[in-house]
């Protein structure tokens, strides 16, 4: 097949894009740098959306501040709370994990690695740490002969200023990790009490600012994103919360230490989508190997997990969500990488939520639909798309293959007229563009017909020869081969009832195919139109068959039409059509009715 022309792009376009490519530039730059800033109201924001369904439940009783003063409360004193319970449970792991050197020693002297191959490495790594264990014990008890065997290197001494100094670097060093932290967190609260005070107001303000002259399209894609992050938030929660209670209480009766705390952790890390469960997943399994003598305990804890992660991902999720987020798994994982980038731990969590946000606005801000093209779960193509590019590859057509799926979910009549129609008449817009060379169009149309005619094998059964008295149906194609394209399915379509079809060639000439109609004492002719085939065309041979065959019911096709005008369908009338239709299934069906289905071969009639 010969390859697509290259369309020169305007310097318009060009400018546009360029324009595009620094203005995302700019806003991957301010996300990046105003980080400090833009994490916290982040959060703020979307602990509102999770949060708003509960405050307006509780404000009808208590009103809106002890809503949100009962809200705030309860989650502050409820991580207070967890926070000590998993500080305890973690400063009892630190204690606990030295009595379990002599289960990793057992462990390691029962690994067994193969010499040779791929795993030598491996084999002499283990082994030298099973001759390094036992001379721990040895050093241990000989420490006056290792001491005697040389003599200790001397200490360094450094002069210090005196105690106040350290005292106050000390207290640098404990409290430098935990006030930025908490800092945020402050912020956090904050932002949070005063938009659940505020959020009507700032919703208009927002509304005001962003949709002027669109306040429709703004409301509703506010909707849309609320409904959407509120729901995901607050279901994840459940599921989170659902998986790991279920993981607590199994690791207790296991014999893991510290069940709650790893509960808890894979509630938490099972935000971060897809990489999260696993990695709470890794950290039992690992002090399982640690706690247990045998192999039982870490197979148990491993088994545990395989089996809550098909429960959550296969009933509660479906359950509980009833439809997805509207991200495609590609594009959330895509999207952790780049949030985790920008913004660390937190933009990992955050990552899903801002995600849906994007897709909403792609949505319904026209500039931004390329957003909703690239990380929606929708069809990026529509069938008919789909298949247009299909037929544009090279070698055989694979058109059939799509075809095939389609039928099985569509009928013969939505193939028609919402796939191969469409593909003909865009075929033959792009090559009055000039974006198709006549040597694609024929192959396009040869790809299309072909598919027509592998169908009619498949579809219509064999039956004897048509009773020759039978009634008879014409399509008359009303300029080029796009109309008997589509006149070929129309006549597929009709056949399926019983009636005798006729479809003629496009290259006969209009007295030619009136003249045919009167030979083949049609009742119906249906004039079949594609773009850019025009209503003159279908004119044209209505005025003459209505001359010729003044009895017979004629039908004119607009196929993928949008909408019939009613200049259209004045000037069709006034030139002897009888009716129009702008959908092959209409017209079949119509035609079925103007039609009566003939009688078997050989039968006689009462």
């Amino acid at each position: 097949m010969p390859t697509l022309p290259h369309k020169k792009t305007p310097p318009a376009d060009s400018l546009a894009t360029i324009a595009n490519v620094l203005l995302a530039a700019f806003i991957i730059a301010t996300l990046y740098l105003g980080r400090e800033l833009l994490v916290p109201l982040a959060l703020a924001t979307l602990l509102t959306f999770m949060l708003t369904p509960l405050v307006n439940r509780l404000q009808r009783w208590v009103g809106r501040i002890g809503a949100v003063l009962f809200v705030v409360v309860t989650i502050f004193a409820g991580t207070l709370g967890a926070g000590w319970v998993l500080t305890h449970q973690a400063v009892d792991l630190a204690n606990q994990i030295p009595n379990y050197k002599e289960n990793i020693r057992t462990k390691l002297k029962s690994i067994k690695v193969p010499e040779g191959g791929p795993f030598s490495k491996i084999s002499e790594m283990v082994e030298e740490l099973k001759k390094d264990l036992p001379d721990l014990e040895t050093q241990s008890s000989s420490p006056k002969a290792a001491g005697d065997s040389a003599e200790p290197p001397p200490l360094p001494v450094k002069v210090v200023s005196g105690k106040n100094q350290e005292r106050m670097q000390l207290v640098q060093v404990i409290l430098s990790p935990i006030l930025g932290p908490l800092g945020t967190a402050s912020l956090v609260l904050l932002l949070l009490i005063f938009m659940l005070l505020q959020r009507e107001d700032l919703r208009n303000r927002f509304i005001r600012l962003i949709g002027q002259g669109r306040i429709s399209t703004t409301t509703r894609a506010m909707d849309d994103a609320g409904s959407r992050v509120s729901k995901y938030l607050v279901m994840q929660l459940v599921v989170n919360v659902t998986y790991g209670i279920p993981v607590a209480i199994g690791l207790y009766f296991i014999g893991v230490p510290n069940a709650i705390l790893w509960g808890a952790l894979a509630t938490v890390l099972r935000f971060i989508p897809y990489v999260g469960p696993w990695v709470a997943a890794a950290f039992p399994v690992l002090l399982s190997l640690a706690v247990s003598p045998d192999w039982m305990v870490p197979l148990m804890t491993i088994s545990l997990f395989i089996v809550l992660e098909l429960l959550s991902n296969n009933v509660m999720e479906p359950w509980l969500y009833g439809s997805s987020t509207g991200v495609t798994p590609i594009a959330l994982i895509v999207a952790a990488l780049f949030w985790t980038w920008l913004w660390g731990p937190v933009g990992l969590v955050l990552a899903t939520p801002l995600t849906v946000c994007l897709v909403v606005m792609g949505r319904h801000i026209p500039r931004l639909a390329f957003l909703s093209v690239a990380l929606s779960d929708e069809q990026p193509l529509t069938p008919a798309e789909d298949f247009y590019h299909r037929v544009h590859r090279s070698g055989d057509h694979d058109g059939m293959e799509m075809v095939d799926t389609y039928l099985k979910s569509n009928p013969l009549s939505s193939l028609f007229d919402s796939v191969l129609v469409p593909v003909v008449a865009s075929s033959e817009a792009d090559y009055r563009e000039g974006i198709l060379e006549a040597e694609q169009l024929e192959y396009i149309q040869t790809g299309v017909a072909d598919i027509l005619d592998d169908l009619e094998l498949r579809v219509t059964p064999p039956t004897t020869p048509p009773d020759p008295s039978a009634p008879l149906v014409c399509c008359i194609p009303a300029k080029g081969l796009r109309d008997q394209l589509a006149g070929n399915m129309l006549a597929q379509l009709v056949r399926q009832s019983g009636r005798v079809v006729e479809n003629a060639s496009s290259k006969m000439t209009s007295g030619e195919l009136v003249g045919w109609v009167w030979d083949m004492e049609a009742r119906v002719a249906c004039v079949s139109v594609v773009a850019p085939s025009t209503v003159i065309h279908a004119r044209y041979l209505c005025t003459k068959l209505r001359a010729t065959v003044p009895d017979l019911k004629i039908i004119v096709g607009l196929w993928g039409a949008v909408e019939k005008s009613s200049d259209s369908l004045r000037v069709l009338r006034e030139s002897g059509a009888d009716e129009v239709f702008s959908t092959l299934t209409e017209a079949a069906t119509r035609i079925s009715e103007l039609v009566p289905a003939p009688p078997p071969q050989g039968s006689q009639l009462p």
